[in-house]
């Protein structure tokens, strides 16, 4: 099953199961991050966010607590178990980034592209095929979402 034909809603959570929510709607796209702040905040080589609009997300159970890691960004995340949960860009509140491995079915939504892949690690060479962006996808654009 991936993204195109998942059921929707689509349920997740953290580790600990302190704080759970619900997609309701297929995310925007699907992105692998591999941006040095991303890296930090995972602790992965890089991190896949499903980017959703705010009407079509909801945490159903907890709140996240947030770390303002630049003077736009905060990241959400479960204080208790510290899984990485959410990127919120205050200049494009019609966003908020989930992290896609925190789903129930992770399988549920499939990868579009690579960005930030100008701060990728070097021992990191994707195979996969997707699209990979040098910068953002508002500075590079978002994928076709017709494909």
């Amino acid at each position: 099953m991936t993204g195109t034909d998942a059921p929707y809603p689509l349920q997740g959570g953290c580790l600990c199961g302190r704080i759970r929510y619900r997609l309701t709607a297929r995310p925007m796209v699907v992105t692998h991050c591999h941006c040095t702040t991303c890296r930090r905040a995972s602790g992965a080589p890089f991190i896949t966010w499903m980017t959703v609009t705010p009407e079509t997300f909801a945490f159903t159970q907890g709140e996240p607590d947030y770390f303002r890691s630049s003077p736009d960004v905060r990241r959400g995340f479960c204080a208790t178990c510290g899984t990485t949960l959410a990127y919120i860009n205050d200049k494009h509140p019609e966003e908020l980034d989930i992290a896609a491995a925190t789903l129930d079915r992770p399988d549920a939504v499939t990868p579009a592209d690579h960005i930030q892949f100008g701060e990728k690690v070097a021992w990191i060479v994707p195979g996969d095929g997707l699209a990979q962006l040098h910068g953002s996808h508002w500075t590079d654009g978002y994928p076709d979402a017709t494909d």
